[in-house]
């Protein structure tokens, strides 16, 4: 692997204008492509094989009219106060307002509240649901213009009007915001860690062109392969962290070869030769998280974790390709002006300790303390995802100040907390022999739980096979006893069958929320079996060890129950809600763990392997344990802080978005890398390993004998080019932790 690397890194500097030319041709084809394609389609939460996602399909299928995939808005009408919607001026204004919803461009039909019984029992308050032909990407300007007109028109002489519903919601575009504080942040990061423009603009540049290319392919492919557009986000997010990371850590190692008097071009094969297969490893084990998302069997995660891991894959590439390639037109002007001045070796043989190595020395020092606290500390940050209440995000949980959040209360305030979460029951009654009588069962036996507050007459379709009923619980849609009704409704279905031949299904927003965690839930444990697996193999791999990579494992389990502490106290307890722009506190994502996991261990993977592999080519060569430990802080530790520095910065800038799901996300994987990289990669793996010593390792030897040898540490390279004796065996004598 290294000498592969090598030569390759070493041909890409001689070559660096065909290198370059060729990356920039990619990005333009790929642009090119992208400006061409359809537009990208909305999100869908669809999850093959869940009762809920069944009758979707039978209402797609039996109802085709209906337009079960158009967009939706129910309008909320009030009448001024002492007046009611039932008088004579009422009904006028509803009348008008229906009237006016009708007319707009790609209505499929606007239900009247008086003939759809949408009236409360007071009679001041009524709604209008109104149907699309469309769904809501391909809702026109045209069509929302006109909503918004008919309910402005209807607020005339006092009437209260607001709208909910996806119709509402406008297409949000990505500003721009986001990424461009991130690569502003990351520039000042890599001008500090460097100090040379040219150095800092190498790995921005590198990452730009990655990026780039990996968000232009998926627009490309967005219509064919349907990647929405919170696909590309997730891919910009992750792609612009590793890309800007994986170039950082071969330009500091070309540095370091520079400094030690190496010509350019051999400083930049070692560079790739080194630090690329640490790059190599490392991108590895965030392919195999993000792929790994697909054994969920959700699509939305599916093509999120699929599309950002081929974007991380083109991240490596370019580090390994065209990083050299700049390197070569850069040449000692990567370094410092200062270092520049320098004699070859002087840098490397200065006589004070950096803080790097400080630190390394104070933490085995103290291996128990600092393991302790670190390890305290994190846990009682996870306390709060005990208490963690998932969902999927709905207009109950909007900005108090829209129009969304203002229908969603008057609603509750007037119907009840159930009509904002409705459940939608299907009866495929097609082998029934009576077809009305088998609906009207379905609505007797659920009247009769006594769980519903109301139960609307069997709707059927124009073959008469097929009816729907609307089931409106008497609480909230993320409410406990909701689910429960949800449960009880669905143990009926059995008896159904038996008694009319009919099948019963239930479906809506709510019950989709259901099944998508219980999804999720169920998922759990085979994901991380099999992502932990895989990259706990691929580090062995790596590391020639078994405790090393177990360490890194449960390094990361630790990391990441913090962090969804953390979202838990932001984002559902409210806690510094203000600071964070959380309008509204309530239950996390139902895909937010899940997520987490997946994208958090492949990045944490990053660090363990940029900052052990150091260690073990210092072990490999001859060092003691506590040397190697040493050794890699001093050679690594400011490298990984920068690029947790920047990762941290690329992530929350995605804090601004306005979007809740990608601010959840944005805080979440800043707070879960600031807590990895900091605490446990920086504090708990030293404290582990100065405790281990020449334990840490440890590899049976039938394992090193049937494991490949893909020489990460670079022991066949430095052979290869005779500037080092051949490591020896490493079996020494055992060590104290505190040397």
């Amino acid at each position: 692997m290294a000498t592969f690397l090598y030569r390759l890194g070493r041909r890409a500097f001689r070559r660096r204008g065909l290198v370059a030319l060729l990356w920039v041709a990619i990005l333009v084809g790929a642009g090119v492509a992208s400006s061409a394609a359809p537009a990208p389609p909305e999100d869908s939460f669809s999850m093959p094989g869940t009762e809920s996602q069944k009758a979707f399909d039978l209402l797609d299928e039996q109802f085709p009219a209906a337009s079960a995939e158009g967009a939706t808005a129910r309008v909320v009408i009030r009448a001024p106060e002492g007046a009611k919607i039932s008088d004579a001026a009422g009904k006028d204004r509803v009348k008008d307002l229906v009237a006016d919803l009708k007319a707009g461009p790609q209505v499929s039909s606007v239900d009247d509240p008086f003939e759809a019984n949408a009236v409360s029992k007071d009679g001041t308050t009524a709604y209008a649901s109104v149907t699309y032909k469309v769904n809501a990407m391909e809702l026109t300007d045209e069509a929302r213009d006109s909503l918004t007109a008919a309910t402005d028109g209807a607020r005339e002489g006092g009437y209260t009007v607001e709208t909910g519903g996806d119709a509402v919601v406008a297409e949000q575009e990505m500003g721009g915001t986001a990424e461009l504080i991130g690569i502003s942040v990351a520039a000042i990061v890599l001008l500090l860690t460097f100090g040379s423009l040219v150095a800092a603009g190498m790995p921005l540049l590198s990452a730009i062109i990655g990026v780039g290319i990996g968000i232009s392919a998926i627009g490309a492919l967005g219509s064919t392969l349907e990647l929405s557009a919170t696909t590309s986000t997730l891919a910009m997010m992750i792609g612009l962290a590793v890309a800007i990371d994986y170039a950082l850590f071969i330009v500091s190692r070309y540095r370091a070869e520079i400094s030690e008097g190496r010509a350019p071009e051999e400083a930049a094969g070692r560079a790739v030769g080194t630090a690329g297969s640490a790059v190599v490893f490392a991108g590895l084990t965030v392919v195999v998280a993000l792929a790994g998302l697909a054994i969920v069997n959700i699509p939305i995660l599916t093509k999120m974790g699929l599309a950002a891991a081929g974007t991380v894959g083109i991240a490596v590439l370019i580090a390994l390709t065209l990083t050299p390639a700049l390197l070569g037109f850069a040449g000692k002007r990567a370094l410092s002006r200062k270092d520049r001045k320098a004699p070859a070796g002087a840098r490397a043989a200065s006589g004070k300790p950096k803080l790097g190595t400080r630190w390394a020395r104070f933490v085995q020092r103290r291996p128990v303390t600092v393991l302790l606290t670190a390890v305290l500390g994190l846990g009682v940050i996870a306390v709060p995802a005990a208490g963690m209440e998932l969902g999927l995000p709905d207009e109950g949980s909007s900005a108090p100040d829209t129009t969304q959040r203002k229908a969603y209360d008057m609603l509750s305030e007037s119907f009840g907390a159930g009509f904002n979460g409705p459940l939608m029951v299907t009866v495929d009654a097609r082998g029934a022999d009576d077809p009305k009588a088998a609906a009207d069962t379905v609505g007797e036996k659920i009247t009769g739980l006594g769980e519903a507050a109301a139960v609307t007459p069997a709707n059927f379709n124009e073959e008469g096979g097929t009816a729907v009923l609307t089931v409106m619980p008497k609480t909230g849609p993320s409410d406990v006893a909701t689910e429960s009704l949800v449960h009880d409704i669905r143990s009926l279905s059995g008896d159904i069958r038996a008694d009319t031949g009919a099948t019963m299904l239930v479906t809506g927003a709510t019950a989709m929320t259901i099944d998508f965690s219980q999804t999720l839930d169920d998922a759990l444990i085979p994901y991380l079996a099999l992502v932990v697996g895989l990259a706990f193999l691929l580090l062995m791999l790596v590391f020639r060890s078994v405790l090393v990579p177990l360490k890194a494992a449960l390094g990361f389990l630790l990391s990441v129950a913090a962090a969804l502490g953390a979202v838990v106290a932001v984002f559902q307890w409210g806690w510094l809600a203000d600071v964070f722009g959380v309008d509204q506190p309530g239950p996390i994502m139902s895909m937010m763990p899940i997520f987490m996991i997946g994208v958090v261990f492949g990045l944490a993977m990053d660090y363990e392997v940029f900052l052990v592999t150091r260690m073990r080519e210092a072990y490999v060569h001859g060092e003691s344990a506590a040397e190697s430990v040493t050794t890699g802080f001093t050679h690594g530790g400011r490298v990984v802080a920068a690029a947790a520095i920047i990762m941290i910065s690329v992530f929350s800038g995605f804090i601004l978005e306005n979007d809740a799901m990608i601010k959840m996300m944005g805080f979440g994987l800043a707070i879960a890398v600031l807590f990895d990289a900091f605490v446990v990669r920086m504090a708990i793996v030293p404290a582990v390993l100065a405790l281990l010593g020449t334990k840490a390792w440890w590899l049976p030897r039938w394992l090193d004998r049937v494991l490949p040898n893909v020489d990460v540490e670079g022991e066949k390279l430095h052979r290869e080019l005779g500037d080092t004796a051949a490591p020896t065996e490493p079996a020494r004598e055992p060590e104290t932790a505190g040397v």
